[in-house]
């Protein structure tokens, strides 16, 4: 791997305000973000995101690679859940064990926002059709890890529950903000996008830094309980997601062409949920424990893919 690019990757000004928010709560600043501005920041992100992403893919036409990355999208959301589930059920109950699983093979949006961000910081342009696929990757994970906890626990899951998640894993804010605008994306012409361009485009890395200053603080905030579980969620939350990106960032070489789109895959795959799954586990897997697999996604697994993580997986796009 260049190490110039990873130098370049831990001084990159969107990381170092996630760094400031963990020192803020280590020397007990009382520095924080309004909840209300943190979530109307994560709202602009997503709608950003995914009206960028309907503008590109309003230039693209469907062709064979892009039905196999969908498929190959939704396979990757509903295998990684079932591998992770045996390997965490070996120090975990299954209703702690299903919910992890299912944060580790769903997807963050937001990582996926710091992942184009990346991107196009070295100049290479992502294809529309990855936003779609990031949402509809979220689904398919929170599905499996229903059926693994309800097949393994001694209490079978409530009927009402699990049709419950299922909808909110459809239904979801996130997902149905990210989808809107990638249709209207999709369906602005050049003309009208470049009217909210200063909005969509010019203040977006402003905005993702002070969502990472944000989320910075709410790690630092979850990091002491979350210690107190041992080593190995730690160990877990770091090793998973590299093997993980790092696997698809190879094989995807066999189903998809464009360097971006791999790259964008293995992003995805290293990925963990801290907004759709913890959501969906809370209405319906309420014994599941979100002191675990919450800061297990935001404080270990974000942090290892935006500064170690994204590198491995550029490298290994670029050279297989």
């Amino acid at each position: 791997m260049d190490y110039h690019l990873f130098i370049e990757n831990l001084t990159n000004p969107a990381l170092l305000f996630f760094v400031l928010g963990l020192i803020a709560v280590g020397l007990k600043s009382d520095l924080e973000i309004p909840a209300s501005s943190s979530k109307f920041i994560s709202l602009y992100l997503l709608l950003a995101i995914g009206f960028k992403g309907g503008q590109e893919l309003s230039h693209e036409s469907l062709h064979q690679e892009m039905i196999w990355s969908m498929l190959f999208g939704i396979l990757l959301s509903a295998c990684i859940p079932i591998y992770t589930f045996f390997i965490l059920k070996r120090k975990f109950n299954s209703y702690d064990a299903g919910a992890m699983a299912a944060a580790y093979g769903s997807v963050s949006a937001v990582t996926f926002v710091t992942a184009v961000s990346y991107l196009e910081g070295k100049g290479i342009t992502f294809h529309g059709h990855m936003v779609a696929i990031m949402a509809i990757m979220e689904s398919p994970a929170i599905i499996m890890g229903l059926l693994l906890i309800a097949s393994s626990s001694p209490e079978q899951l409530p009927v009402g529950n699990q049709l419950s998640t299922a909808k909110h894993s459809l239904t979801n804010g996130s997902v149905l903000l990210i989808l809107g605008s990638l249709v209207i994306g999709y369906l602005a012409s050049a003309e009208q996008a470049e009217g909210i361009k200063p909005f969509t485009t010019d203040l977006f890395k402003g905005f993702l830094a002070i969502f990472l200053l944000d989320m910075g603080i709410t790690s630092g905030k979850k990091m002491k309980s979350f210690l107190s579980f041992g080593w190995f969620p730690i160990a877990f939350g770091i090793c998973i997601p590299l093997i993980n990106g790092s696997i698809t960032a190879f094989i995807s070489s066999y189903l998809i062409n464009d360097p971006s789109n791999r790259f964008i895959f293995a992003v995805l795959a290293a990925s963990a949920s801290y907004i759709a799954v913890p959501a969906a586990m809370k209405v319906s897997v309420p014994k599941a424990n979100p002191g675990l697999y919450l800061p297990m996604a935001l404080a270990v697994t974000f942090p290892v893919n935006i500064t170690i993580g994204m590198p491995i997986y550029l490298w290994i796009v670029q050279h297989t």
